[in-house]
């Protein structure tokens, strides 16, 4: 078992959901604090950090392969290479679901 699945084991997944928010949210904030003018390159990277991690264990809690997402991801970034190549870039990008 791994240190990831053994603090889902430990926290439950509910806690680990809750958690995964909070993570993100933290990250945004840092966004917000740069955005504003703050020398906070480091507490990004701490965020993204921890956002990484929360990635992996939504990946377990949902069952979600790796390989699934790598191809969902890829996807996107052609999606976005094309409409970069007809010039499109200025517009505001289409939410996909």
């Amino acid at each position: 078992m791994t240190t990831i699945e053994k603090a889902i084991a430990a926290y439950g997944v509910d806690m680990q959901l809750t958690v995964a928010v909070e993570e993100f949210s933290e990250l945004i904030k840092e966004i917000c604090k740069c955005k504003r003018g703050a020398d906070n390159l480091e507490s990004i990277k701490e965020e993204m950090a921890d956002c990484y991690i929360m990635l992996k264990q939504l990946e377990i809690i949902f069952d979600i392969d790796t390989g699934d997402i790598r191809h969902i991801i890829n996807n996107k970034i052609d999606r976005l290479e094309k409409r970069l190549e007809k010039g499109t870039s200025n517009e505001t990008p289409q939410r996909t679901r």
